[in-house]
């Protein structure tokens, strides 16, 4: 594909800059007046995604050099047809990667898609020191195109006015706009991995709402959008293709508070490749939905809702019922945990599934994050030996017993996985990892699925109605 849209990155010089706000309150704020944007997150962050998808009022996607191919990120940036700008956030600092030369980091990421940056920087306690932070990512990377500043928690109109000069007097770059100290920390709340997730908040419509006006009030969005369209640069970027099974097969993904970590693109390549998409609640109490040749399980919060997902026997049971009758089931994390013997927290022990032979212990700390990359060491019927996993982990539960925590089939170079350098428990049909997969790092994934489906037969309490 060839991408001429206009496009900017919003970068930040650390996490917790204001990047997110900044991001999600342009997008709906653009959005509203009338500018079709397609809203994507620097890295594998599934929250982040979900609240700009929610301000655009379209699908939030990522980008990533490190989890997708180049390949994949033409892909992924295709689905922007017809929109009339890209917005993307970055994480982290701008500079910040895997090492000492910034691998796979927000600017590097910027150079590959050829954008602009607007960088926001967190100006509490401080005035000139603003300039020459921003000079020093001027300078660090000359093939870096940074085309302007937006000052964040500003506290008065004296410290703006110093820092507009400085800035504009040492960099020469124009200073987009000033977002003030917001009281109570703004619309948008955190927990432990970070922002809560738009499922779980209580209005999720209404802190959009607020993050549009907080900007609009005090960026040039005019100034914003004239910049992308002056700076970006048009080029060929290489697509992928999904291979389609010969079948096609009926998916039931959980999708609710507890379960809504999941790529797009993922479950649009388990569409392209022949499968019906059957989303249902674990924590309304459901089943498997009727007709059920597959199980996909996301991440997310099962920890949070954990009491709700021990009283729902019935999906339990179907569960249990689905691995014996050797139906795929792939799962994530999350899912991990749904399908282990029992959850702990707290000092308490709740059942989950039982699908696995483990025991799963939530933790005050991160056991697991950040990117990882694995071998297939072991036959299974998922992935090829040999075959290299990319994705990323970020979970503060550890499989602490189980007879199943051996049955691993991915030797780790990179990331914690589930004990010893290893993830990917395999039984049966059954994948579960701590690895959160995105399907631009093996696009036969979802065939897979599908074929998998195809070979087995419907699951016994698909009757249900």
């Amino acid at each position: 594909m060839r991408l001429g849209i206009p496009r900017l990155v919003i970068a930040g010089l650390a996490g917790d800059s204001g990047k997110t706000l900044l991001s999600i309150g342009l997008v709906r704020a653009l959005a509203e007046r009338g500018v079709r944007v397609a809203p994507y997150k620097k890295g594998p962050d599934y929250i982040d995604a979900a609240w700009l998808g929610l301000a655009a009022g379209r699908p939030g996607r990522n980008l990533d050099t490190f989890m997708m191919p180049p390949e994949g990120l033409g892909t992924s940036l295709a689905a922007a047809a017809g929109t009339d700008l890209v917005v993307v956030e970055g994480n982290r600092g701008l500079y910040d990667g895997l090492d000492l030369a910034g691998s796979h980091s927000t600017a590097e990421l910027a150079k590959r898609i050829k954008a602009p940056v607007v960088l926001v920087v967190d100006v509490t306690k401080t005035t000139r020191t603003v300039a020459a932070l921003v000079l020093g990512c001027q300078t660090l990377d000359p093939n870096l195109i940074i085309a302007g500043v937006v000052l964040n928690r500003v506290a008065t109109r004296r410290q703006e006015r110093l820092i507009r000069r400085a800035v504009k007097s040492v960099t020469g770059l124009p200073v987009l706009g000033a977002l003030p100290r917001l009281e109570g920390g703004g619309p948008l709340p955190g927990r432990h991995l970070g922002l809560v997730t738009v499922g779980d908040h209580g209005d999720a419509e209404d802190a959009v709402g607020r993050a549009a006006e907080t900007v609009a009030g005090h960026v040039d969005l005019d100034a914003v959008v004239a910049l992308s369209a002056r700076l970006s640069r048009s080029f060929e970027l290489p697509e992928l293709q999904v291979p389609r099974s010969a079948g096609s097969c009926r998916v039931a993904v959980a999708r609710d508070a507890a379960f809504c970590f999941y790529y797009p693109e993922n479950l649009e390549a388990l569409e392209t490749a022949g499968a019906d998409i059957l989303p249902f609640s674990p924590l309304a109490g459901e089943g498997l939905p009727a007709g059920t040749e597959a199980v996909y399980l996301g991440g997310g919060f099962p920890e949070v809702h954990a009491e709700a997902l021990a009283a729902n026997s019935a999906l339990r049971s179907d569960l249990r019922q689905a691995a014996g009758s050797r139906l795929p089931i792939y799962a994530e994390c999350g899912g991990l945990m749904l399908l282990a013997r029992e959850l702990r927290q707290g000092g308490a022990a709740l059942p989950m599934a039982g699908v696995l032979d483990l025991t799963v212990e939530q933790r005050r700390r991160p056991q697991g994050h950040g990117y990882v990359m694995g071998r297939v060491a072991e036959p299974n019927p998922w992935f090829p030996i040999g075959g290299v996993l990319r994705g990323h982990e970020f979970h503060y539960s550890a499989v602490v017993a189980g007879e199943d925590a051996g049955r691993t089939v991915l030797e780790l170079e990179r990331g914690t996985g589930v004990a010893g350098g290893r993830d990917g428990i395999v039984t049966g049909n059954v994948w579960a990892s701590y690895l959160h997969l995105h399907v631009w790092a093996h696009p036969g994934w979802a065939a897979r699925m599908t074929e998998m489906a195809c070979r087995e037969p419907v699951m016994g309490a698909a009757a249900r109605t």
